[in-house]
């Protein structure tokens, strides 16, 4: 059976499409969801793709925080359904508590939009299944605010529960211990600044973002 990967959009989202084209490619069925609603309807995973929700005028994904459709994904995230944000969806997934930290601005204050080298650090994500630590895979990067922080006791809690999924061979942006990307305690809830759905073309340079996504539809 197909996996159906709910992409949900906000004012302001601009990778929606390309995140459904890239789960189409992989073997999965992409469908856009909008803000407003209140129902996930029969999806099998959920992405947060990335942009800039709201303009990102208040702060980034404080205001995507609240719009209606988050009650339904933290309630799919907390029954232990799949659910991944990218670049501005992670933002929004700390925003709602539902990650540890939060996103602050690069380092030297620079917009980046450039290939990143990731080293897989964890297998237990739903992003990483099929995968081995040590494996390093190109994917691009493109924010302002894709420095990741967090407590020393939050970096502890991470690094004790293999919660860092992704870090970053050469450290672009600044990010505590070079964090790319966490999950949550049961693995089943990603953020990452990356894009894998960038990466998921050869025409794209790299096809190595089509190995998460092949993830994400794959199941247990």
């Amino acid at each position: 059976m197909t996996t159906k990967v709910g992409v949900v959009v906000f004012p302001g989202s601009n990778c929606e499409q390309d995140v459904v084209e890239a789960v189409d490619t992989v073997g999965g069925s992409g469908q856009l969801l909008w803000h407003k609603d209140t129902c996930l309807g029969d999806v099998d995973a959920v992405v947060l793709p990335g942009g800039f929700a709201h303009g990102d005028y208040l702060r980034t994904g404080a205001m995507a925080r609240f719009s209606p459709i988050m009650g339904a994904v933290e309630r799919f995230a907390r029954d232990g359904g799949p659910v991944v944000g990218i670049c501005n969806g992670f933002q929004i997934l700390t925003e709602a508590q539902l990650l540890p930290g939060a996103l602050y601005k690069n380092r030297g204050l620079k917009f980046l939009c450039q290939p990143a080298v990731l080293r897989v650090e964890s297998m237990g994500s739903v992003l990483t299944r099929g995968l081995s630590v040590g494996d390093e895979l190109k994917i691009p990067i493109n924010h302002f605010e894709g420095n990741f922080i967090c407590s020393e006791q939050v970096l502890e809690q991470l690094r004790d529960k293999s919660q860092i999924v992704f870090t970053y061979r050469d450290n672009p942006n600044g990010a505590t211990a070079d964090i790319a990307g966490i999950c949550n305690e049961n693995g089943n809830v990603v953020g990452l600044m990356p894009h894998p759905e960038r990466a998921a073309h050869p025409l794209l340079g790299s096809t190595d973002g089509a190995l998460l996504l092949k993830g994400l539809i794959s199941g247990d």
